[in-house]
């Protein structure tokens, strides 16, 4: 039996989150090569017999390289396996997706593609705002602070002209530099802002501020996301500029079923 790839978007961190084929491929996974940030309550869903790998790249840790996660899909499934390769948010938006998409096509292996949340949802609703609104921000961008070689500052001017709300992922701590860069690109200063970290989770934090005093802002714990624009202005009452809001509330528990399960391609595998 021919093995098969499942990119899988794990979502923000709340389980409920999930969306019901991720779980369905979940409990039928022979290997999980996932995220060094997924819960462990996501990661309850596969089987017992699973074989469960962290391949997490994390900044200022000692991590895996991409050719390695390349060569770990290509080999378990090349043995008859179903891998599902664990992304948080949605493997499509800054995952490296692309990369893999590109060796399991040369390696001649199927895969399939599991849309999930990403953060910048999870992070506009935990400000109770629209990402975008009809007065203020008819798009939205998204972008992140870590650069490809060759990307120029003319990227940002063309972000900021476009009025659209800036959804910027893995923006690092050294909010003095993004400041300068979107004030370099004309932003204006008074520009409302928010840092939203661990969105959706129990441990989720907010710091709403301007993009004049983003350099004071807190180093809240990864993964964090900046939005940027005029939509941020309409954010929840209870979450004032200049101070960090603690999310106290708690999701439901979620108790993984034991159930038979059908595949998307009508193959049947028991669940433990």
């Amino acid at each position: 039996m021919d093995g098969k790839v499942f990119l899988v978007g794990a979502g923000p961190g709340d389980p409920e989150l999930l969306t019901i084929k991720a779980i369905r491929i979940l409990q039928a996974a022979d290997v999980v090569l996932h995220d060094d940030l997924i819960s462990p309550q996501i990661l309850e869903f596969a089987p017992k017999s699973a074989h469960l790998r962290s391949v997490g790249k994390r900044c200022g840790r000692k991590s895996i390289q991409q050719q390695e996660i390349n060569a770990l899909m290509v080999a378990f499934a090349s043995f008859g396996l179903k891998v599902v390769r664990l992304k948080g948010g949605d493997p499509l938006l800054f995952g490296r997706a692309g990369e893999e998409i590109d060796a399991l096509r040369a390696a001649n292996v199927a895969f399939e593609i599991v849309p999930g949340v990403t953060s910048a949802s999870a992070s506009a609703a935990a400000l109770d705002i629209s990402l975008t609104h009809r007065d203020k921000a008819s798009a939205v961008v998204f972008l992140t602070s870590h650069q490809a070689p060759g990307n120029s500052a003319s990227e940002w001017q063309t972000y900021v002209r476009s009025g659209a709300t800036l959804a910027i992922y893995m923006p690092g701590f050294d909010y003095a530099q993004t400041a300068a860069r979107l004030l370099s690109a004309g932003i204006g200063q008074e520009t409302p802002c928010a840092i939203i970290c661990q969105a959706s989770t129990p441990k989720q934090q907010i710091y709403r501020t301007t993009i004049r005093n983003l350099s004071g802002a807190p180093k809240l714990p990864a993964p964090t996301l900046l939005l940027v624009g005029d939509v941020v202005q309409s954010a929840n009452a209870n979450v004032s500029r200049d101070q960090r809001v603690v999310d106290t509330r708690l999701p439901f528990e979620i108790v993984p079923a034991t159930v038979l399960e059908v595949f998307a391609d009508n193959q049947v595998f028991w669940g433990d």
